[in-house]
Parts: C-alpha cells; structure tokens; sequence
C-alpha cells in the first residue's frame, strides 16, 4: 500500500502533503479502510489532514448525506459538479464509482456533459443534476429554481440532502483547485475517442 505524500505543488497554494503515518491517530482511524481498500491515500486527505478534526467533520458531513440519498442521486450530483467546476481529482473517481455501483456508461458521460437527457436518467436524477450545475453556476447565490423543482418532486428531506451534497462536492472543488490536485486515477471514460 502505498501511504507517500504527494509532490508539494509549487506556487501560491503549495501546502504540504501528509503521509498516512502523519494523520491523526483519528484520521487515521477513519481513513484506515479506504486507504486500505485504494492502495494509497489521496491527495485530498494529505493536504486536509493539516486541519485534522475539520477534515474528520467534513468526512462525517459526506458520509450522513450519503446514507441520506440513493447512490444515483449522490454520483450525479458529484459528477455534475466536478464537471461543471473543473475538479477533474473528484470527476475521474466518481466516474469510476458511479461505473462500479451499476450506472451504465451512457449515465455518467451525461452527467458529465452537462446535458443529461434520455430514458437512462429517473427524474430525481435530473433534477438533482440541474440543482448541482445551477449550485456552481450561483458561486453561493440563490439556487432556490432548482431547489423548489426538487423539492415539488421529492419532498423536503431528499431535497435538502441533494442542497447539502452539491455544496459539500463545491466546497471539495473549491480547495481541490486551489491546492492543484490531480486525479489519483485515471478516467474510465478518456480512453474512449468520444470523450466528453
């Protein structure tokens, strides 16, 4: 398994990258599994390690809205957003994901085109998608269009987790460019002429 840090990226955002051996005994703790299962620890949580107990937080933030929302909902919010912001690191293992739990490979290339369309996509999906992309596209404004459309469709408790799991990937976009991290693996979908 491989636990190294990252290279430390040069320019105004560098910050050092944390081996596994230097997290938190916690974050350790809560990372053990997933690192395990990966074969390394990802940039994402070298660099967010520096801040250990928010860094649990936020884990803890992802894994109650993903326990809150169909798998479904969850990739095509995290894959929208990552398009829609450019966090490529978040795009091509979400693309991997929503792959392994079953979505087929015409569903993730729509969601990251930003064009969803077809009878492959329930209309939460497409719902949730359009609350994302309008999510990022608002840079913090109001996004109440996409909000009421899921909430008419899905009711308070689906509607406000979809809210919540599209801030929480835009905040991930957020520090994973300014920290310039590359994806750890990569993209099912590049090796394919038509890519998106």
């Amino acid at each position: 398994m491989n636990t190294s840090p990252g290279p430390i990226v040069a320019g105004v955002a560098s910050t050092p990258r944390l081996t596994y051996s230097e997290l938190s005994p916690e974050l350790q703790q809560r990372l053990a599994a997933k690192v395990e299962r990966l074969g390394y620890l990802g940039e994402f949580f070298q660099v967010a390690g520096n801040q250990p107990r928010a860094l649990a937080h936020f884990i803890d933030f992802t894994e109650e809205l993903k326990e809150a929302l169909e798998p479904g909902l969850v990739e095509a919010i995290a894959l929208s957003v990552a398009a829609a912001s450019g966090n490529a690191y978040e795009r091509a293992q979400h693309e991997r994901l929503a792959l392994k739990l079953g979505m087929d490979e015409a569903w993730v290339r729509g969601m990251v085109s930003g064009a969803p369309a077809g009878e492959v996509f329930s209309a939460e999906e497409l719902a949730a998608a359009e609350l994302a992309r309008e999510v990022v596209a608002a840079r913090g404004g109001d996004c109440s269009a996409g909000y009421q459309r899921l909430l008419a469709l899905s009711g308070p408790a689906t509607a406000v987790a979809c809210l919540m799991t599209a801030t929480r990937y835009l905040a991930h976009a957020t520090m994973a460019n300014t920290w310039g991290l590359r994806p750890p693996v990569d993209s099912p979908l590049e090796a394919e002429p038509d890519h998106v």
